[in-house]
């Protein structure tokens, strides 16, 4: 049967008016930037060994169940997301995705020239304190940049955790003291922490 139906005329192309390129373009970056910390939260996880059962959960004396016993387990309180807590695989995995955002992100806005002031060094991850310091800073940026903090999100991770991080990390004292003070001299070297005290044990 011929299509009797009247045709319709072809749609006209979308025009954006020109004062709203800015918004889109800001918008299309915000999006980007989620995207790729998206990606790094799934290599993350990716990269996580699973869990493997205990084969004691079935052999309970008491005659507790397997769900009884997770339920203890859970009361013992969550495995904790920071670093210094992290070992093996995991933290490897870790440092990798922390690395991507000091990298790429960090240094390339918060960077900051390198004087005797404000040390830095390239080889940071061999330094515990920065390594902790930073990945705080990374949590904290996780956090307060997600489209659920709001739109003072932003300003509160800059006020709260960025200054503190930054007066800490790149003090003449801190944890880059005997590193690189002029970035036409690079150095590195790990200064020693102080020894713990050894318990003295009754005769």
């Amino acid at each position: 049967m011929p299509d009797t139906s009247p045709t319709s005329p072809a749609p006209e192309p979308f025009r954006v008016p020109e004062g709203n390129l800015d918004d889109l373009a800001s918008t299309l970056a915000k999006t980007m930037a989620e995207v790729r910390q998206h990606g790094v939260i799934l290599d993350r996880l990716g990269s996580e060994p699973e869990p493997t059962p205990d084969p004691t959960d079935h052999q309970q004396e008491d005659g507790a169940s397997a769900a009884e016993a997770a339920d203890t387990k859970q009361a013992d309180g969550p495995a904790s997301v920071f670093i210094v807590a992290l070992g093996g695989k995991a933290y490897a995995a870790e440092l990798t995705a922390l690395s991507n955002w000091v990298h790429h992100l960090f240094l390339p806005v918060y960077g900051r020239e390198i004087s005797t002031n404000r040390p830095w060094c390239a080889q940071w991850h061999e330094h515990p304190e920065a390594v902790a310091r930073l990945h705080a800073l990374w949590l904290a940026w996780q956090q307060f940049t997600d489209t659920e903090a709001g739109l003072s999100g932003p300003s509160t991770w800059h006020r709260d955790h960025l200054d503190q991080a930054l007066v800490h990390l790149r003090a003449p004292d801190g944890p880059f003291a005997a590193c690189t003070t002029s970035a036409t001299r690079p150095n590195h070297r790990l200064l020693a922490a102080p020894a713990p005290e050894q318990s003295q044990v009754a005769a």
